[in-house]
């Protein structure tokens, strides 16, 4: 297992919180679930995009599971998410920014991690949109809906912009702090302003207010 560096550990661990955190306020706010189901939605969120790219990348044990820290850091964010329930309808804005956080580090993590391990430059803006949302997509799937990946304003689409500034400056060595946060910032900011402006990926051209897929044309049955 290749070992982390102090800027990869740093960035996996604040998202591992962030998410931790929204994920189990999501989860709060979607459903009805006592402490032990609100904890473990957040760290589902928090830690199953890194564990999803550790297992295709072959870095075993993952992450997850031989540091200390990421089950710490995502259990304390679900029970910060517990005992502040109560204050869910105060919380919108909180959530909407932990989530982009959250999304922008694990972008940076999974393309700087495929990279490290070897991985060429499709497979590593893939790891870095899978890191982003995977934990995300897995809750949303344990409460029953569609994953906001599916159907929110703006999601992978800044993840992939993230990896791919990631990709590129590793590639011309020049990456680093800077770098990297700049990736994670320029991430941040495509969803925020996807979430202010409610911007959408485009859709199918037949989708809209109101509006029903349209009927198969009968030359097409078989």
């Amino acid at each position: 297992m290749a070992t982390q560096s102090p800027l990869l550990l740093a960035l996996d661990l604040t998202g591992t919180f962030a998410f931790g955190l929204n994920g189990a306020l999501t989860a709060v706010r979607a459903v009805q679930l006592d402490v032990v189901g609100v904890v473990a939605l957040g760290m589902i969120t928090a830690l199953g995009g890194g564990v999803i790219r550790d297992v295709i990348i072959g870095s075993f044990p993952p992450a997850t599971f031989v540091d200390w820290r990421y089950f710490a850091l995502a259990s304390v964010g679900g029970l910060l998410a517990f005992a502040f329930s109560r204050f869910l309808d105060r919380l919108e804005g909180p959530i909407t920014v932990l989530d982009a956080i959250g999304l922008s580090t694990f972008a940076v993590i999974g393309a700087s991690k495929a990279l490290t391990h070897g991985l060429g430059i499709g497979p590593a803006l893939a790891l870095g949109v899978v890191t982003g949302v995977g934990g995300g997509t897995i809750r949303d799937i344990l409460i029953g809906r569609i994953p906001s990946v599916l159907r929110s304003d703006l999601y992978a689409i800044p993840a992939l912009v993230a990896a791919g500034i990631t990709v590129a400056t590793t590639q011309l060595d020049v990456y680093g702090l800077p770098a990297a946060l700049g990736a994670a910032a320029v991430c941040f900011t495509i969803r925020m302003l996807g979430v202010h402006l409610e911007l959408n990926a485009p859709g199918p051209p037949w989708r809209g207010p109101g509006t029903d897929p349209p009927e198969p044309d009968p030359a097409d049955r078989h």
